[in-house]
């Protein structure tokens, strides 16, 4: 996916602090670590590998930085079975079956000639890789949950990353025209191949502690009491500290108040919790775990009641 219209491009930040202030501004707080891992990562042309659990703002890193960058944002979203037809290009089957249809229509069919025109640039379908090392302006290549897809496309990154192009055995060899800065993300639901990790700079994205969360909260749900922002950061984070099956993020946490701004509460109670919890938990097991007496155990435990 890219964006149709990015902003006018951004020169390089000039230092961390920048750093942050540029995401501060698209309303992402990063610590001075993620800053100084997103500084060098511009700073030396290579890839930003992140990893984390769901919903700490991964993905979201990427697209501040785009928008921080006033650079196109350029997303392959990884799944399983992931295959370079679908990241990288793909041959335009149905053009190419016109091209001979009407070449045979036409009477004159030099049979080599027709087969080299089948694979020229004009038959291929960039697919996001290429579309990246294609792009006319810098582009920020978002690789998200690369935990998803198989082993092999591991290895079939390694060239684009190493030396930032694409071989296609019909045509040649594409070249990156400007070097993309790389996002790369992963939920760690399976190890990544070393070799893969060597080529990009490393961040464990953890859980925000209550402030920055709060922050975050506020920053995204502007229009929320601050007290009700408050108890349902801090609730959160006494849930995190329970070890539920799936601990909610940050991005659930954000949702969460949305959900209780939606029902016009002002602050936290028993019961608005046990209607909610399907915003913030996304388990059954979670969910028989904390509704009831747990769920009010814990928010009678909060320090701003």
């Amino acid at each position: 996916m890219t964006d149709p219209t990015p902003p006018a491009a951004a020169s390089p930040p000039e230092s961390i602090d920048a750093v942050a202030a540029r995401l501060d501004a698209q309303g992402y707080l990063a610590d001075r670590r993620l800053a100084t891992a997103v500084f060098l990562g511009l700073s030396l042309g290579r890839p930003l590998f992140v990893e984390g659990d769901a919903g700490v703002g991964k993905t979201e890193l990427a697209k501040a930085i785009a928008a921080a960058m006033g650079a196109p944002l350029i997303r392959l979203q990884c799944h399983e079975g992931l295959d370079i037809a679908q990241a990288a290009y793909e041959w335009d089957a149905a053009r190419q079956l016109l091209h001979v249809r009407l070449a045979e229509a036409g009477g004159r069919v030099d049979r080599p000639e027709l087969a080299a025109s089948l694979y020229g640039r004009d038959m291929l379908l960039a697919r996001p890789l290429l579309k990246a090392l294609e792009s006319e302006r810098p582009a920020v290549l978002l690789i998200d949950e690369i935990d998803r897809a198989d082993e092999p496309f591991e290895a079939f990154l390694l060239e684009v990353l190493s030396d930032w192009q694409i071989t296609i055995p019909e045509l040649g060899t594409v070249r990156a025209r400007h070097r993309p800065c790389v996002v790369i993300t992963s939920n760690r639901t399976r190890e990544i191949h070393d070799a893969l990790k060597r080529r990009c700079l490393y961040h464990w994205l953890d859980y925000p502690d209550a402030e920055r969360e709060y922050a975050i909260v506020m920053r995204r749900v502007p229009h929320a009491p601050q007290t009700l922002a408050r108890q349902a950061v801090a609730f959160v984070q006494r849930v995190r500290a329970l070890e539920p099956f799936k601990a909610p993020g940050v991005a659930e946490t954000i949702d969460w108040v949305e959900a209780l701004l939606a029902l016009r509460l002002q602050t936290l109670d028993p019961q608005a919790i046990d209607d909610t919890l399907g915003v913030l938990l996304k388990y059954r097991e979670d969910l028989a775990r904390l509704q009831g007496g747990e769920a009010a155990r814990l928010l009678s435990a909060l320090p701003d009641r």
